[in-house]
């Protein structure tokens, strides 16, 4: 079966997550798979600690990206993933096995597709999410509050000290090399629509 891979990348509170979310409701599970690249965080004693004793999970050696990379190749073989769910070390969450099917478009999200070059190379669309700074801090909060049980102290310390260094060296600058950039500071239904539209195209063939 002949494959596309389609990357979804964009600063933390940009929207990815949902964007996909709502891309892949369009379709049946034979036509487009997910791959999480939050499913591939390191383990909480691996991850670097800044100067004031906070592990930093902004950085690109937070993650596995190497078998992320894996992973979307063994997907365009025709290969079905197990994963286990990564938590963000919420206590009041119980992680889950995910099961990752091969199809016909695999649409890989996450922070460092473009930055981590043998992610890059897999992928045949390359799409940046965009938000202002003031809309990514405000559902930053409103996620890490409700998803990862994080106060909000702890929030706004890591998205001045490791969220924004973050998004500027690894992932604006390629803002002017992917091939569709979505602004969401209000909606992407048009942009949705867009892509969803393409999708449906590469089905077809």
């Amino acid at each position: 079966m002949d494959t596309i891979v389609i990357g979804i990348s964009g600063g933390s509170g940009s929207g990815k997550t949902c964007f996909v979310r709502d891309l892949t409701a369009r379709f049946d599970k034979n036509e487009v798979c997910f791959l999480h690249q939050d499913n591939y965080y390191k383990p909480i004693d691996q991850q670097k600690i800044d100067e004031e004793g906070i592990e930093n999970f902004d950085l690109p050696g937070s993650l596995f990206l190497d078998k992320f990379a894996d992973d979307i190749k063994r997907l365009t073989q025709g290969e079905t993933l197990t994963l286990e769910e990564y938590t963000f070390n919420n206590d009041v969450k119980e992680s889950r096995e995910i099961k990752v099917r091969p199809a016909k478009v695999i649409i890989a999200e996450g922070l460092f597709l473009f930055h981590h070059k043998p992610i890059k190379e897999l992928l045949d669309l390359s799409i940046i999410i965009h938000a202002d700074d003031s809309n990514r801090i405000i559902r930053r909060i409103k996620r890490d509050r409700n998803e990862r049980n994080y106060p909000v102290e702890d929030v706004m310390y890591r998205y001045e000290h490791h969220v924004m260094p973050s998004y500027r060296r690894y992932i604006h600058p390629y803002i002017t090399e992917v091939d569709m950039v979505i602004n969401n500071n209000k909606s992407y239904k048009r942009s949705l629509d867009v892509l969803s539209a393409f999708i449906k195209a590469e089905n077809c063939k």
